[in-house]
Parts: structure tokens; sequence; C-alpha cells
């Protein structure tokens, strides 16, 4: 691998970050909305879960509060 000077490393690397699309502002919140909304979503269903096995728990070895 030749080897370059850091100037034009530095060249390269604002060309290629030119190359970059970037998201809107728009795409940008939808996207976190929906991290949000899907992170509430998985957190409930967990809930749930963790509900249910431990009742099934409890009542298997009846143990526990």
């Amino acid at each position: 691998m030749a080897r370059t000077s850091p100037f034009q490393f530095f060249q390269e690397v604002r060309n290629e970050a030119a190359k970059v699309t970037w998201p809107t502002r728009r795409e940008t919140l939808i996207t976190t909305a929906m991290v949000f909304v899907f992170t509430i979503i998985a957190s409930i269903f967990f809930l749930v879960v963790d509900q249910v096995l431990m009742t099934a728990v409890t009542f298997i070895l009846g143990v526990g509060s």
C-alpha cells in the first residue's frame, strides 16, 4: 500500500465526505420517533413476558410473593 502525504489524505477524506447523502431533518425526526415507539413496545412486551413467567414459576414451585 502506497503512503500518502497528510495533505493528500485529508483531501481524499474531504472528497469522500462530500459524497455522503445526509438525511433530512424530517427523516431524522421520523427515525428517532420510531426508535422511541419500538423501545416502548419492546419494554411493554418484556414486562408482560416477565410477569407471565414469574406467575408460572411461582405456581409451579409454590414459592415467592
